[in-house]
This record gives structure tokens, C-alpha cells and sequence, in this order.
């Protein structure tokens, strides 16, 4: 087990993930639409819209402290530390490419699952469930650490960072919904 923290603590440690400003455009964004969702919980008088407005809340909050203590690193560190430790190291793309599918079909069932429970305000919600898959499956996909998928977002589009758009994206999808309910209530 020390062998295990070693090898994890060689290969990272909590520092700051990301100082870039756009980095920091990224938490502030967690940072407002947390705030948002909190409203959007406190203003709303079903049960199961509260449930999932403080849900988000707690998301939100929980990946803006990632966002830049970059914890999946850390997970990641640790998984090819034992993976190596263990032997299993070289067969390390089957069980990558067999957790992206999981990851999609996790996204895919928690979508539908959730688009059932709360079918009867999914034109309130709609927006930030949306949201919310596409960041989670985003986060998810990032967390494996697949090179190929990596250098894929971290590519730039009109001089936009691929992952930057695909997180801001979700997020904004969130805030504009919680924003919304947060107006209407």
C-alpha cells in the first residue's frame, strides 16, 4: 500500500490544474452556476425539481473544486500505478475504451432514467438536464485519460480549445435553465 501511495504521489499532487484565465473563466462559471442552481432549488415548489436543482448544486460545486485541484489526475495516477503494479498495464486500452462505453452508456441510462422521473417538468428542465449528462460524460471521458481522445479536445476550433467548448457548453446549458426557473418561480 505505501508502494501505491508513492508511485501515485511521484506522479501528482493538488496544485493548481489549470492557472490559465481561461482555467479560472471555467471555475468562475462553476462557481455562478452553482449559485444559480441553489436558486433554482430555493424557488421551486415541487419536490423532485428541488431534488434535482440541489443535485446540480452539489455537482457544481464538487467539479469546481476539481477543476483546479485536478483530482482526476489523481484517480488516473492511481489507476496506472496499480495497473503497473499489478501486471496489467500494456492490456490498459481494452479496459480504457471498455470505460468510455460504460461512461456513454451510464450517461445514456442516467438520461433516460432521469427523463422518466421528472417527465412532467421536462419543459422546465430540459436545458439543464441536457447539461448536465453532456458534462458528466465529458468529465468521465476526460477522467480515462485515453490519449487519442485527449489530443482530440485539446485541439482548437476558431481558436477555441475543443474542451473548453464542450464544458462551457454544458455549464451554460445548466445556468440558462436554472436561471430561468429561478426568474419564473
Amino acid at each position: 500500500m505505501q508502494e501505491l501511495f508513492r508511485c501515485i504521489s511521484d506522479r501528482w499532487s493538488p496544485v493548481i490544474g489549470d492557472p490559465t484565465p481561461m482555467g479560472w473563466v471555467t471555475v468562475a462559471a462553476y462557481g455562478i452556476t452553482t449559485i444559480l442552481c441553489f436558486r433554482a432549488a430555493r424557488t421551486t415548489v415541487s419536490q423532485g425539481m428541488r431534488l434535482f436543482w440541489l443535485a446540480l448544486t452539489v455537482l457544481l460545486f464538487a467539479l469546481m473544486i476539481n477543476k483546479q485541484l485536478d483530482l482526476q489526475s489523481g484517480l488516473t495516477a492511481a489507476a496506472r500505478c496499480l495497473s503497473q503494479m499489478q501486471g496489467w498495464y500494456e492490456d490498459r486500452r481494452s479496459l480504457q475504451i471498455g470505460f468510455i462505453l460504460v461512461v456513454m452508456f451510464s450517461g445514456i441510462w442516467v438520461a433516460l432514467v432521469s427523463l422518466w422521473l421528472l417527465r412532467r417538468h421536462l419543459s422546465r428542465i430540459g436545458l439543464a438536464l441536457l447539461g448536465f449528462v453532456f458534462l458528466i460524460c465529458f468529465v468521465l471521458i476526460r477522467a480515462a485519460g485515453f490519449h487519442n481522445l485527449d489530443a482530440l479536445l485539446s485541439t482548437d476550433f476558431l481558436f477555441i480549445r475543443i474542451n473548453w467548448l464542450m464544458e462551457l457548453s454544458g455549464i451554460a446549458l445548466i445556468a440558462l435553465n436554472a436561471a430561468w426557473v429561478a426568474r419564473q418561480s
